[in-house]
């Protein structure tokens, strides 16, 4: 009986070939198959659908009851199974990488229509990381989707001819060369789309090859495209075609020929679903949902990390989010060394009539970077193992003029390394540069053994010998080439170089570029990746700024992709949730004809921690908030409805002190202008909301925390706490600016609960603030000591060196037990004393090279 069952099982799934689900199961009634069988086939391909909606990753945001007809691969497929075999070919574990990547492109090809159903438009939005594989991903998807029937696969592989021809070589050897016979290419790995003739020969009842097409985001390619998709109109009826949009942000949102040219290839596509690929969801996310565009009306989701990738969090660290306890977020890797500021006139014109005829300068810190990726190329010959090229990124500016500057220095540097070999003087300097890089990174960190510096000694010639110096940029003839042998490059270049295009075996990054926006800076981290046998050798070199931009984006990443997970579970829909995106004052989220649809979002304190970690440095501004802070204290003394002296633990807390003691405070207490979140009139604002509209917060518990082994430090007479130490992070955001990232432990969230909080995790704590304290906010003082020297362990942190004593502010907000009150603000950025080069989109209209 099983048997036969199993075998009307199959049935029903080789119906599925060509009807939807409710289709199929109306075929199965006409061939006479009784109800009951019909249930229990209904029964087994529902328990199939809910294991794919319901996969711990990835997260997906969902409009509606879409139909998950796909439940995964069959043994009939062909094109999904030859990616598979290929990828263990090439070294990826069975689990969990390639279980992961089956997962992951399944549930994004369940999000897809039927290929059957009569019409459909679908859009959706995959989300990823910055060179964490998304091809990878794209290109099963497109493999699932054929082995299911679609027809047409359009993939916009970006803006550049790089990036392009890589693509359809990838395609090519994954997708066409392993089943040659199924498939049909408009375009080559040296030939953007050109008309065909006959459209006949490739959409006809007759040709059952799926027909691959691979362009560029050019607005003459892609007119050429629409045009001869209209031409083949009348065989398009029955085409379902999947169109994948690579580097979705990039072009495709709110630009004048582009954007609408791939609205208009959609139009001609009865049966299509558009879905676009991205680590920079910025701009795409912005998108009005109100109108015909690209927004991901149907589906968004969220690609998990892969394991062992270099992300954003991984090699600057980031800030603790609402919810986190400052312990558990790390401050990053250290490989992230400093380009002092007097070196950048060196090495970028500091206008745009200074590129033509400037002549760059290899400095110390240049030379440094130069001569440690020597290095860890030869260390990496010695190891044997991970990818066999190994790459160095020079980017420091937009300008192809200022890229060719670079060769001739560069190739006299290397020449006179070489010569210079047997000299004490170098071979001291190099070994030092070795020893010391070795031991801020150990490489039993990383499951590596160090190289000693004596056995990378003898590859150095050779790695010097094969080093070529090239310039990849819109104009260069001398490209960066993976696919003759292993490559020795240290590469100079700027668009060409930043976005999609992979740096194979990439070591070594010298980044001193100014950019304006969240997503064209992500983009330009192509550091990011896998770093297989060598994942303790990798450095940045970039001035102290871009680091923590890095840093900031790194946050404002974690916390979108913590937005699209809580919105997934709590049953939203693409149309009903918008993703928050944190601000900076001197970055825009994206280009700004890309947020004229973005609004300000509310803002609600409620439940949240605020706490200040930048600083200036400078006695004005810090005696200032002494006094800001004794002032609180003296008035939180003739207020209090009791005081609680804990000075022997460090501690004070004044309980009950009334709101406009707080308020008054924050008016006059100044917070540094890079902490948007820290805003005080928006503080303020919020606090007066609660207390007029819910009765909440008219009372505050005011707590002072300090370190009982530190030197005293006075608010008041008789209010007394040693100093803390809050030693600053070595990345300098600014002149006369440092940032400690950490300022308020766990334990100082429950300062003023009453009993035992020392094992509470974060979500306990203000579980049990709402229990005891449902109204009451707190705020704490931190006495800091303007020295505040670090542990000799903490190799990411320096001494404060203020020059006076800082004080921080922690601010906890209890849990609403009402609709939480909001405020609004506009923040902007100030761009005004930033130099901004803006990403060259020429290419986009131009004619196709």
């Amino acid at each position: 009986m099983t048997d036969d069952f199993d075998a009307m099982y199959e049935t029903f799934q080789a119906l599925l070939e060509t009807f939807p689900p409710s289709e199929a199961v109306k075929r199965l009634e006409l061939l006479g198959v009784e109800q009951d069988v019909i249930e229990r086939i209904r029964e087994r391909h529902e328990q199939q659908t809910i294991r794919i909606r319901e996969l711990e990753e990835p997260h997906a945001v969902v409009m509606g009851n879409r139909d998950t007809w796909y439940t995964g691969p069959q043994a009939k497929d062909k094109c999904w199974p030859a990616i598979e075999k290929l990828l263990l070919k090439d070294g990826w574990p069975k689990e969990p990488a390639i279980r992961d990547l089956d997962d992951s492109s399944t549930r994004v090809v369940s999000l897809l229509n039927h290929p059957k159903e009569k019409a459909f438009s679908t859009r959706g939005l995959v989300v990823g990381y910055v060179q964490s594989g998304k091809t990878t991903n794209f290109t099963s998807v497109m493999a699932k989707a054929a082995d299911r029937g679609y027809k047409l696969f359009i993939v916009l592989a970006g803006i550049h001819n790089g990036l392009r021809r890589q693509t359809q070589a990838r395609l090519v050897q994954q997708l066409v060369e392993p089943n040659p016979s199924l498939w049909s290419q408009l375009t080559g790995l040296d030939k953007d789309f050109t008309p065909q003739e006959n459209p006949a020969s490739y959409f006809g009842k007759s040709n059952k090859t799926h027909v691959l097409c691979v362009v560029k985001k050019n607005a003459t390619v892609l007119r050429k495209l629409a045009r001869w998709l209209d031409k083949a109109s009348d065989y398009l009826k029955d085409c379902p075609a999947l169109i994948i949009d690579d580097e979705a942000d990039q072009a495709t949102v709110a630009t004048k020929s582009i954007n609408p040219l791939i609205l208009s290839i959609m139009s001609s596509l009865p049966r299509s679903a558009y879905v676009g690929y991205t680590a920079s969801p910025f701009a795409n996310l912005l998108i009005d949902p109100s109108a015909q565009d690209l927004y991901p009306s149907d589906f968004i989701v969220n690609l998990p990390k892969p394991e062992g990738h270099f992300g954003t969090e991984v090699l600057f660290g980031r800030y603790a989010l609402d919810g986190e306890d400052e312990d558990d977020v790390d401050d990053g890797y250290d490989m992230i060394r400093s380009v002092p500021i007097d070196d950048i006139p060196c090495v970028r014109p500091e206008t745009k009539a200074d590129a033509e005829g400037f002549e760059p300068v290899i400095t110390d810190t240049l030379r440094t970077a130069i001569e440690y990726f020597w290095l860890v190329t030869a260390a990496r010959r010695v190891r044997g193992t991970g990818n066999p090229h190994s790459t160095m990124l020079i980017h420091t500016s937009v300008n192809t003029s200022v890229h060719n500057s670079f060769k001739r220095p560069l190739e006299h540097l290397r020449e006179r390394t070489a010569k210079s070999l047997t000299s004490e003087a170098v071979l001291n300097r190099l070994h030092a540069l070795w020893d010391e890089e070795t031991s801020l990174v150990p490489a039993g960190e990383f499951g590596e053994a160090k190289v000693p510096f004596d056995s990378l000694l003898a590859e150095l010639p050779g790695v010097l010998n094969n080093c070529r110096v090239i310039m990849d940029n819109s104009s260069s003839e001398d490209r960066l080439d993976y696919e003759n042998g292993p490559v020795v490059a240290i590469a100079v270049g700027g668009n060409t170089l930043s976005r999609g295009l992979t740096l194979e075996g990439l070591s070594v990054s010298y980044f001193v570029r100014a950019v304006s926006a969240y997503d064209t800076l992500l983009q330009m981290g192509r550091w990011f990746g896998f770093r297989n046998g060598y994942a303790d050798l990798p450095r940045i070199w970039m001035t102290d700024e871009l680091a923590e931009w890095f840093r900031h984006l790194a946050t404002v990443e974690t916390e979108m992709r913590r937005d699209i997970d809580i919105y997934m579970t709590e049953a939203e829909t693409p149309l009903t949730f918008a993703v928050r995106l944190r601000t900076h004052p001197a970055l825009r989220v994206t280009a700004a004809a890309k947020m004229r649809s973005a609004v300000t979002a509310a803002s609600s304190y409620g439940g949240r921690r605020v706490q200040t970690h930048y600083f200036h440095t400078d006695a004005d501004w810090l005696r200032g908030n002494i006094v800001a802070a004794q002032e609180l204290v003296t008035a939180a003394i003739s207020n209090a409805v009791r005081l609680e002296d804990r000075s022997a633990d460090g501690r004070y807390v004044f309980r009950d002190v009334p709101y406009d003691v707080v308020t008054n405070f924050l008016e006059s207490y100044k917070f540094h202008e890079r902490s948007p979140e820290n805003d005080p009139d928006l503080i303020s604002a919020y606090i007066r909301k609660r207390v007029s509209t819910a009765g909440s917060l008219r009372r505050w518990n005011v707590a002072i925390v300090g370190n009982p082994a530190g030197e005293s430090f006075s608010f008041a007479p008789n209010v007394a706490v040693g100093r803390n130490v809050r030693a600053r992070l070595t990345t300098n955001p600014g002149p006369g600016t440092v940032d400690i990232k950490t300022l308020m432990s766990r334990r100082d969230a429950a300062v003023d609960l009453t009993g035992d909080t020392s094992k509470l995790k974060e979500e306990d704590i203000m579980k049990e603030r709402g229990a005891q304290l449902p109204d009451t906010g707190l705020l704490v003082l931190y006495p800091i000591d303007k020295m505040s020297e670090p542990k000799p362990a903490k190799k990411t942190r320096a001494a404060l060196n203020a020059e006076e004593h800082v004080i921080g502010v922690g601010i906890v907000f209890p849990e609403p037990r009402d609709r939480d009150s909001t405020v609004e603000k506009y923040i902007s950025a100030d761009l005004s004393g930033v130099r901004i080069e803006d990403e060259d989109l020429s290419l986009l209209e131009g004619e196709d090279a």
